[in-house]
């Protein structure tokens, strides 16, 4: 599709089934159901080496290479990440940590969504923000959102059921695909 929009999903949980992976991957069906829009999650947070800048030349790790492929492949990135001692996991930022030095994310639209319960999430946040800027990202504060998840709302495929979070879901995937 010649004006298709493709989103790149970024989780910062390592843990199977979290509420950082349900949300993208509602995100991702919903994509799927909407005309111009494409969502793809990545898989490989885990696999990713610890950053260090002696290794940030070519040719580089095999899945720092991957990363930035699918960052380069994307037109914006959609973020769901817990907090862990008031500030992002150390998997996450050691993923952001290998985007610094390449140009695949500079000026790229990004956006996060905070699934976390109310009063909580506020560090990842205002790192995430910091970390965005150093790599160029252009976040897109009109996406950036709370939708804190209550596990209830999710159905038996591990997507959200509750057609209202779905439909904030939706728009904040509008208002990324738009920027």
């Amino acid at each position: 599709m010649p004006n298709e929009r493709h989103i790149l999903l970024l989780t910062g949980s390592l843990r199977a089934g979290s509420s950082n992976e349900t949300v993208l991957r509602t995100a991702e069906a919903l994509a799927a159901g909407a005309p111009g829009l494409r969502a793809t999650y990545f898989e490989g947070l885990a696999d990713l080496p610890h950053f260090n800048p002696d290794h940030d030349t070519d040719p580089l790790p095999e899945a720092v290479a991957a990363l930035r492929a699918a960052v380069e492949a994307a037109d914006a990135l959609l973020i769901c990440t817990p907090e862990y001692a008031g500030t992002l996991p150390g998997s996450f930022k050691n993923l952001l940590d290998w985007t610094v030095g390449g140009v695949e994310i500079s000026d790229k639209p990004a956006a996060w969504i905070n699934c976390a319960a109310p009063g909580r999430g506020e560090g990842a946040e205002a790192t995430l923000r910091a970390v965005l800027g150093y790599t160029g990202a252009a976040v897109v504060d009109a996406a950036c959102v709370r939708i804190p998840l209550d596990r209830g709302a999710v159905g038996a495929d591990g997507l959200i059921a509750d057609p209202l979070v779905r439909e904030r879901i939706g728009e904040v995937l509008t208002r990324l695909a738009a920027a």
